[in-house]
C-alpha cells in the first residue's frame, strides 16, 4: 500500500486538530492500518521524550499512543519553546539548536523545512497513513512566507487537506469560509472536506447550516462531532489550564502558581482529573488561598517566572504556608527556585546573570547548555513507591540538600526532601501518572485514604471514546477514500 497523507488544519487555534489527529490515529490504527502522527512545526511549553531520545510537543505523544507507538522525533521535527513574547528556544529532531527571535526563525524555516521533509519521507517508508496537524491557521497571512505549517508543507507534499471549525466559539461558518476565501485557489482545492467540531444539541438544527456553507463553497461537510463532557487529553501548551475542584468537600486542597512561562504543566493532569483534590491554577493579581500544598511547577523561564512570584507575594505566602506546617513540591523549573541561587552565565534562558532564589534548601543550581532528556524509572525513597517519567531540563543543582534524595532513578539519587519532611523537590517529570507514585505523594502532602486512577488506563479511555464518536459522526466513506482504502478497507474497527 502506497503511503497516503491527509492534513488536518484549523480555521483558528484550538479548533479541535490534535483531538480530531488523535481519534483518527486510533480509529485506524484498531482496523490494523499502519498509521503515524505528524506535525511538522509546533510551538509548545508542554512536551515529552521521545524513545529516541529527543523531544517533541506533547500533543504528538498522545497521538503516537493512539496509533500503538512509541514517540518518535520524527513526528514533530520542529519544536518552538517560547521563553519570552519575542524568542524561543528552536528544537529541531529533537535537540536544542538555538534561540531566535520571531524575525531570525523567518529567515531559517528554509533550513528548518528541509529537516521536516527528512522527517515526513523516513515516515513514509514505514507507515501506511501519516496523518498530519497543521498549526495554528493556514489563513495567517503574515506568517505565509516560507511557511512549513500549514498550507506550505500540504503544498510541499502535495497531499489534501481537512479543514476543521470549532461552532463552541461562534462564528463557525464565518470561520470557514473566511479561512478558504483567504487562501489561494490552488490550496482551496486542495481542501477536500469540512469538519464542524464541539456542537450541542439536536444536529438536525444545523442542517440548513451546512446545505448553505456546501453549495457557498462547493465542499463536502464530512462530519459534524459533538461536544464531549469530561473529555481529557494532554493540552499543547497553557492556553487550556483549568481548576479542577474535586467531588469531597474535605479533599486536598493544592494550589499552583500560572507562572508566565508555565511548562509541562501536564504533570498536574492526574491532579486534575483526582476525584479527593481540589486542584487551583492561581494567576496575576488572584488571591492565594489557604493550601495544604503548594506545587512550584516547570518554567520555560526561571529566572523570570521567580521574579513574577515575588512581585505577587508568592515568597511571603509560601513562608507562613510552611510555618503552619504546610507541604510544598517544585517539580523541575520550580525545584530550581526552592534553592539559594540561579545562576545562568551563558544567557540560556534570559540575559546573564544570576538570581537569589527561595532560600528554603541548602542548594544552588548553574543553567548550561546540555539538555537533560531521558525517560526513567525508579522509586521514591519514602514508601518505596515505585514512579516512572521523564526529564527534560537544563542546569545543575549541586548543595548540602541533595544528601537526602527524593527517589532513586537509573541508579542513581535524585531530586531533594528536607529535613522536617515538608518540602520535596525534583527535576522528574511526570510523576503523579504512577499510581503507586501519585498515592505515596498525597499522602505525604495529608491525604489520608487516596484513590488515585490509572492514568494511562484513563488516557486510553479518552482515546477510544474519541475513536467511537468519530466512526458515528464522520463520514467513513469520504474518509476512506480520501485516504486510498480500498473497498474491504472501511474506516471501522467492527
Amino acid at each position: 500500500m502506497k503511503t497516503q497523507t491527509l492534513m488536518i488544519q484549523g480555521a483558528t487555534s484550538d479548533s479541535g486538530k490534535s483531538t480530531l489527529v488523535t481519534g483518527l490515529c486510533r480509529l485506524l490504527h484498531r482496523q490494523g492500518i499502519r498509521v503515524a502522527p505528524f506535525k511538522p512545526q509546533n510551538m509548545a511549553l508542554n512536551s515529552a521524550v521521545t524513545v529516541d531520545g529527543g523531544e517533541i510537543g506533547r500533543a504528538q505523544a498522545v497521538q503516537a499512543q493512539a496509533c500503538g507507538l512509541k514517540p518518535h522525533t520524527d513526528m514533530n521535527p520542529v519544536l518552538l519553546k517560547p521563553n519570552s513574547d519575542s524568542g524561543s528556544q528552536i528544537i529541531i529532531h529533537g535537540r536544542a539548536i538555538n534561540e531566535m527571535d520571531a524575525h531570525s526563525y523567518h529567515a531559517f524555516k528554509p533550513i528548518a523545512m528541509t529537516a521536516v521533509l527528512e522527517s515526513y519521507q523516513r515516515l513514509q517508508q514505514q507507515y501506511d497513513v501519516l496523518l498530519v496537524e497543521g498549526a495554528g491557521s493556514p489563513a495567517e497571512i503574515n506568517l505565509r512566507d516560507n511557511d512549513i505549517a500549514n498550507m506550505g508543507f500540504a503544498e510541499a507534499v502535495n497531499c489534501p487537506v481537512l479543514l476543521i471549525a470549532d461552532i463552541e466559539r461562534g462564528g463557525v461558518f464565518a470561520h470557514l469560509v473566511g479561512t478558504l476565501e483567504l487562501l489561494s485557489k490552488s490550496e482551496q482545492t486542495r481542501v477536500v472536506g469540512l469538519l464542524i467540531n464541539r456542537f450541542r444539541g439536536d444536529a438536525a438544527l444545523l442542517h440548513p447550516g451546512i446545505d448553505w456553507l456546501q453549495q457557498r463553497v462547493n465542499k463536502p461537510v464530512i462530519g459534524v462531532l459533538p461536544y464531549l463532557h469530561d473529555l481529557h487529553l494532554e493540552a499543547e501548551d497553557s492556553l487550556n489550564l483549568n481548576t479542577h475542584t474535586g467531588s469531597q468537600s474535605d479533599g486536598l486542597r493544592v494550589i499552583v502558581p500560572r507562572l508566565p512561562r508555565l511548562s509541562n504543566h501536564t504533570d498536574l493532569d492526574p491532579l486534575k482529573l483526582h476525584d479527593q483534590v481540589q486542584l487551583h491554577f492561581i494567576g496575576a493579581g488572584e488571591m492565594i488561598p489557604d493550601a495544604d500544598l503548594i506545587i512550584l511547577p516547570g518554567s520555560k523561564n526561571v529566572r523570570h517566572d521567580l521574579a513574577w512570584l515575588r512581585e505577587q507575594g508568592w515568597e511571603k505566602v509560601i513562608q507562613r504556608h510552611l510555618r503552619y506546617h504546610g507541604k510544598l513540591m517544585g517539580l523541575c523549573g520550580g525545584y530550581q527556585m526552592l534553592g539559594e541561587m540561579i545562576s545562568d552565565p551563558e544567557g540560556i534562558e534570559s540575559q546573564s546573570g544570576s538570581s537569589p532564589g527561595l532560600g528554603l534548601l541548602p542548594m544552588k543550581t548553574t543553567l548550561t547548555r546540555e539538555k537533560q532528556l531521558c525517560n526513567v524509572q525508579g522509586r521514591l525513597f519514602f514508601e518505596n513507591a515505585e514512579v516512572s517519567g521523564y526529564e527534560i531540563h537544563v542546569g545543575v543543582t549541586k548543595g548540602a540538600a541533595l544528601s537526602r534524595p527524593l527517589l532513586q532513578i537509573a541508579g542513581r539519587d535524585e531530586g531533594v526532601i528536607s529535613a522536617d519532611g515538608q518540602i520535596v523537590g525534583t527535576y522528574l517529570h511526570g510523576l503523579f501518572e504512577s499510581k503507586t507514585a501519585c498515592d505515596a505523594l498525597l499522602r505525604w502532602a495529608g491525604l489520608n485514604q487516596p484513590e488515585t486512577i490509572d492514568y494511562f488506563v484513563r488516557r486510553e479511555s479518552d482515546i477510544n471514546r474519541l475513536a467511537d464518536v468519530f466512526e458515528k459522526h464522520i463520514d467513513r466513506q469520504q474518509l476512506a477514500a480520501l485516504l486510498g482504502l480500498s473497498a474491504e478497507q472501511k474506516v471501522s474497527y467492527k
